[in-house]
C-alpha cells in the first residue's frame, strides 16, 4: 500500500471484511519496535488500547492452554519425536 500525500492509505477488501471494518469504522495504529500494528476500535466497550504494551497485557490472559507445558504444546505441534530412543 502508498501512503497518499495527505498520509491516506487504502485497505484492502480481504483485510476490512475479515475484521468487520466498514464506512465509519474507527481503527487505530498502535507503534511497536517492529513497525505497526493495526487496531479496530470497538465503540461502546472497553477503554481503547492506545498502545502495543497496552494489547500485550490485555491479550497474554486469553489463552488457556489447559494445563500443557510449553514441551507438550511443541510435541502436540510437531507430534513425537522419532529420532530418540523410546528406552
Amino acid at each position: 500500500m502508498r501512503v497518499t500525500e495527505k498520509g491516506h492509505v487504502a485497505m484492502p477488501k480481504e483485510i476490512r471484511d475479515r475484521l468487520g471494518i466498514g464506512r465509519g469504522s474507527e481503527v487505530d495504529f498502535i507503534a511497536s519496535k517492529a513497525g505497526a500494528i493495526l487496531l479496530k476500535i470497538e465503540t461502546g466497550g472497553a477503554d481503547p488500547v492506545r498502545t502495543f504494551d497496552d494489547w500485550a497485557s490485555r491479550a497474554q490472559t486469553t489463552v488457556d492452554l489447559g494445563g500443557m507445558t510449553t514441551d507438550d504444546d511443541i510435541e502436540w505441534l510437531r507430534g513425537q519425536r522419532d529420532d530418540l530412543d523410546a528406552r
